[in-house]
């Protein structure tokens, strides 16, 4: 198990530091946003490869993350092409001032790296002690999986949609998934990764692996997720209204008001 752990690590450590150096080239610290869902494949599969079991469980979480890491990364490369560092990145370099280099390199590179690290120990877990043939907890986690892939993806692709209409410049989406979650895309990540750390349930060490989840949820609810994006658009009263008619995380129907709009302010996907 140790071989695993420490060429996830090693692996993540040289990942995101050639990310450190495209983005000190760049001068855009957001370019870390387009290698977060590729983090989890370069780890999962360098650790595979350097020591991990065969057998039908690791390869199984090894499809499911690549599914995933894959269309994150391409999905916020896709949108992040043009635009510049994101706002969120440009007050970190404004406060840091001088400091920029060494506080991005730490704060927000290593710090990522530990992320991914943490968030995918069940696959890591997995991958060095597979546990014996499929189960039942692995058809639940298949399952949660699917309804969490669902919600990111859909909740990304109509976002993605709804802003390239030029009638909705100035305006953002209360339609489709967005109607009964302001984040259906935060909430299928923490949903799909439940079923992750479940699969992982299989291993004999899988119940390690309830820090993944744990942490997804801390940091989407509480941290650099749902708070960071909300806070842009504070004032708002559009999205006020919203606000008050619709779950922030657990899709659930809308409650009735007055006046109900269209479309009201919606922040994006990190």
């Amino acid at each position: 198990m140790a071989s695993v752990l420490e060429s996830a690590a090693l692996l993540l450590l040289a990942y995101m530091s050639c990310m450190f150096v495209i983005g000190l080239l760049a001068k855009d610290n957001s370019l870390i946003d387009i290698a977060y869902g590729p983090a989890f494949v370069v780890a999962s599969w360098g650790a595979w490869l350097f020591g991990g079991s065969a057998g039908f469980r690791p390869l199984l979480l090894l499809a499911l993350v690549t599914l995933w890491g894959v269309r994150l990364g391409l999905h916020i490369g896709l949108r992040h092409r043009g635009k510049g560092e994101d706002f969120r990145y440009q007050a970190f370099r404004e406060a840091w001032g001088k400091t920029i280099i060494w506080r991005s390199f730490l704060q927000i590179y290593l710090l990522q790296g530990a992320v991914v690290f943490v968030v995918a120990m069940p696959i890591l877990l997995t991958i060095a002690s597979p546990g014996g043939g499929p189960r039942w907890t692995d058809f639940l986690g298949i399952l949660l999986f699917g309804v969490g892939f669902f919600f990111e993806a859909v909740g990304d692709w109509q976002l993605t949609r709804f802003k390239q209409n030029p009638a909705h410049r100035g305006q953002t989406i209360e339609e489709g998934l967005w109607r009964y979650t302001r984040h259906p895309n935060y909430f299928g990540e923490a949903v799909l990764w439940w079923g992750i750390f479940i699969i992982g349930l299989g291993s004999p060490a899988g119940l390690w692996g309830l820090i993944s989840p744990l942490t997804i949820c801390f940091l989407l609810l509480k941290v650099s997720g749902i708070p960071m994006l909300e806070a842009k658009y504070l004032g708002n009263p559009q999205f006020e209204a919203y606000k008050a008619r619709t779950n922030a995380f657990f899709p659930w129907l809308p409650k009735k008001g007055p006046g109900t709009p269209t479309s009201t302010g919606k922040p994006e996907h990190s």
